[in-house]
């Protein structure tokens, strides 16, 4: 079995399939990579990284019903072939798989994906320059322009020539590590050795007395580098981090320096090739034969052209051949990779614009645009920045370049909100000069210009972050939230009630408030979305959710009783939510107890049966029925300081589970 048939058989077999966190990790549990390296691909924090795989191979191991961890995944499963069910679980997989399957802009663009647009000669630039005994590679562009997703492809380059890589990200660097240059440069050294699964040993080769540069060059002469058998690619990225403590930056960017230059002599140091990524201008004083920016190779990230426009709209499935609506987009938001991308996917993703064009860049400059959460990012920034948004409005506001103080043209240039001709400063494209200067002003007043309107598109965020628009539920973010407060709230009330108890002598389990959870999957929804359309889709969705809800505020001859409430609520937690949980699937949590929980789930499973929605899949043997049905997973629980609240969604979601390979269209408890 082939690490892309693990893949495909997960997100086949799961109802939930796999998020792309899971997939990185399981590609890179394959290939032997650390839980760090993960992490700093994946732009998360490594204990969340270590959480998500925990829960992987607990599922594996469920899956195959053997013991499977990291160490033993590959070997467990590279020997064994597809059995037939499997086969057909992948066979069924790929029947409904949509033609184009989209990716939202976020984060790197991972090497399997055809949305990445080479920008040439950078790549083979790059990839030329880390065959070079003791190179430096300064990789340098604003936020968003790509910069990660170089990184990525010039890392599996690196290892595709049998070099050690380690990618390191000043952004996990405590505060604390900054106090000083010895901290700082212990820091790396240590974090390097672990990547490179070598014990660390510092304090074999760090003295005092020779001071903390000379010690860290050292120990990567005499211990790091002797100990490869190959060159090390050592990729620094957020390297700004460290422009913020002058005095580290300017003796670290001397001591890369220095790396460089005895790399000529030094044999040893050949095997170092060094690549900084950055985004702001440095503004350490050191001399032009000082710095490093000076010497290797210097790679800045260039916006798309048209063509590479046109490229990529090519492979989002767009007839762009003419160039006139490429010029279009690029005339609102120029060539910068991520504004394209997200215009792109929006014009073609399921509830998009279909393609208009037009309308999405008339919308742009409006709280309903497609970059209304990235630019009020800014509008933030900028607010608690006040000289940058005074000299950025100077900017949006003349026909002409603008000259700046220096520091500020390179603040804003880091940003990516402006370009620079020599000391002259013009927005980097059309969309920020409109959008911005409506919302800006140069006045006095202008820290506190705007609060209530943002304070209004805010509380719209808000909105927009916690409820689903097509169902009018709460959706999955919120559900989470509301979950965490209502188990902590539950765990203090339960302990305060067995306090009572253990007072007056009697039992206190009848005072106790359990917690339940009902996830509602719709059975063989992928299919019916592709053979009725999405449109008849979203109305199943609808119907479905008023069901559940109606089921919910009147439960027919359940014996139990509760105060509903169906959407989320800012201020106050009832004691039921019903919620989005995925594309198809809903949650109720609820407080009731678990056979009340069950005989709720039967009655919304029954309801939803006896909407009729008719369903018939050629070629499929096996369904339930010939109209759509849903497949229920219960758990229920009393939430004390004992237990988690991750044990109650588990419970569910192995319920669920359960309830699809016996069959669907049933209730199981867990």
């Amino acid at each position: 079995m082939t690490i892309d048939e693990v893949v495909l058989l997960l997100k086949a077999s799961q109802v939930n399939g796999l998020t792309t966190l899971q997939e990185m990790i399981l590609r890179s549990a394959w290939e032997g990579k650390t839980y760090t390296s993960v992490a700093v691909e994946a732009h998360y924090g490594e204990e969340r990284v270590r959480k998500v795989a925990a829960n992987l191979w607990q599922l594996l191991s469920n899956f195959w019903q053997e013991p499977i961890h990291k160490s033993n995944f590959r070997s467990f499963l590279e020997p064994r072939p597809l059995s037939k069910v499997h086969q057909q679980l992948i066979k069924e997989f790929n029947q409904v798989a949509t033609a184009i399957s989209l990716e939202l802009p976020c984060g790197p663009v991972s090497l399997s994906s055809r949305f990445y647009i080479s920008r040439p000669p950078a790549e083979e630039l790059a990839y030329a320059e880390i065959a070079k005994p003791g190179s430096v590679i300064c990789i340098k562009a604003s936020k968003r322009m790509g910069k990660s997703s170089l990184i990525l492809r010039l890392l599996a380059h690196a290892a595709d020539q049998s070099f050690c890589t380690v990618n390191l990200d000043f952004r996990q660097a405590d505060k604390a590590v900054f106090a000083s240059l010895d901290k700082f440069l212990r820091w790396l050294c240590a974090n390097v050795s672990r990547e490179l699964q070598l014990e660390p040993k510092l304090d074999d080769y760090w003295n005092q007395d020779i001071g903390s540069k000379v010690s860290c060059s050292i120990y990567f002469q005499n211990y790091l580098l002797p100990a490869l058998a190959n060159p090390l690619v050592l990729v620094l990225n957020e390297v700004d981090w460290v422009f913020e403590y002058s005095e580290i930056a300017g003796e670290f960017l001397l001591l890369v320096r220095s790396w460089y230059e005895q790399a000529k002599r030094v044999e040893i140091l050949q095997k170092l090739r060094l690549v900084l990524v950055f985004s702001k201008e440095i503004f350490v004083p050191l001399k032009l034969t000082q710095s490093p920016f000076h010497i290797g190779l210097a790679i800045n990230l260039p916006p798309f052209t048209t063509e590479q426009v046109q490229e990529l709209a090519q492979r989002h499935g767009l007839d762009w051949t003419d160039s006139k609506k490429a010029l279009s987009l690029m005339a609102m938001v120029g060539g910068h990779p991520y504004l394209v991308r997200l215009a792109l996917y929006h014009l073609v993703g399921k509830g998009g614009l279909e393609g208009d064009l037009h309308q999405l860049l008339q919308q742009a400059l409006t709280t309903a645009g497609i970059y209304q959460e990235y630019l009020s990012q800014y509008v933030l920034a900028l607010q608690e920045q006040p000289e940058l948004g005074d000299a950025f409005y100077e900017v949006i506001t003349a026909k002409d370049p603008v000259k700046l103080e220096l520091a500020i043209a390179y603040r804003l240039q880091s940003m990516g909100l402006v370009n620079l001709e020599g000391d002259r400063a013009y927005p980097a494209c059309e969309l920020y000069r409109l959008y911005f200067r409506d919302r800006l002003n140069n006045t006095e007043n202008f820290r506190h210009v705007r609060i209530e309107e943002l304070a209004k598109e805010n509380q719209l965020l808000r909105d927009l972050y916690s409820l689903d628009e097509l169902t009018q539920l709460a959706n999955r973010r919120y559900f989470h939230i509301y979950l965490q407060a209502e188990w902590q709230r539950l765990v203090r009330e339960n302990a305060m009630h067995t306090q009572i108890s253990e007072k007056l002598h009697f039992d206190s389990l009848c005072d106790r408030t359990p917690l339940s959870l009902i996830l509602c999957n719709i059975d063989y929804f992928k299919i019916y979305n592709k053979i009725y359309s999405y449109d008849a889709g979203d109305d199943c969705l609808r119907q479905i959710a008023n069901t559940i809800i109606n089921c919910v505020k009147h439960p027919g001859n359940n014996n139990f009783t509760y105060q509903a409430h169906s959407k989320y609520s800012r201020n106050e937690f009832s004691s039921v939510l019903v919620a989005r949980y995925s594309g198809e699937e809903f949650a109720v949590l609820i407080q009731i107890d678990a056979a009340a929980a069950v005989s709720l789930a039967e009655h919304i499973r029954e309801q939803v049966k006896a909407l009729l929605i008719k369903c018939e899949y050629p070629g499929i043997d096996g369904l339930p029925a010939n109209v759509l049905t849903v497949s229920l997973g219960v758990a229920s629980i009393i939430p004390n300081a004992e237990n988690e609240l991750n044990t109650l969604i588990s419970a569910a979601e192995q319920a669920l589970y359960q309830a699809k390979r016996k069959g669907r269209d049933r209730v199981v408890f867990s």
